[in-house]
């Protein structure tokens, strides 16, 4: 089975039942978005209480074309937002990336 819940070759197998957005907040926080001046890691200054975006109906179109996928089910379950990122970049290799 392929698709976007698949997990890539080597990771362990996800829940089937993560299909949708989890309201996690980790898209909005771990990736760089340019469209909105974002850096790697940080958590967009429009991301509201319950990791809800505030400008939803405004947002740019690299937030609306993104779609939950497999990592979407193994960030999800962590407690914190900041759990949820720190996995997110490990997924992509990104760790490294951030700067303190």
């Amino acid at each position: 089975m392929t698709g976007p819940f698949q997990p890539p070759p080597g990771m362990a197998p996800r829940s089937v039942l993560v299909r949708n957005c989890t309201a996690c907040g980790a898209c909005c926080a771990a990736p760089d978005i340019a469209a909105l001046g974002k850096p790697l890691g940080v958590p967009c200054v429009h991301l509201g209480a319950g990791c809800l975006c505030v400008i939803y109906d405004a947002r740019p179109a690299v937030c609306r074309n993104y779609a939950p996928d497999w990592v979407c089910g193994e960030v999800a379950p962590l407690p914190t937002l900041d759990a949820r990122v720190r996995r997110f970049l490990e997924i992509y290799g990104l760790q490294d990336e951030l700067t303190e």
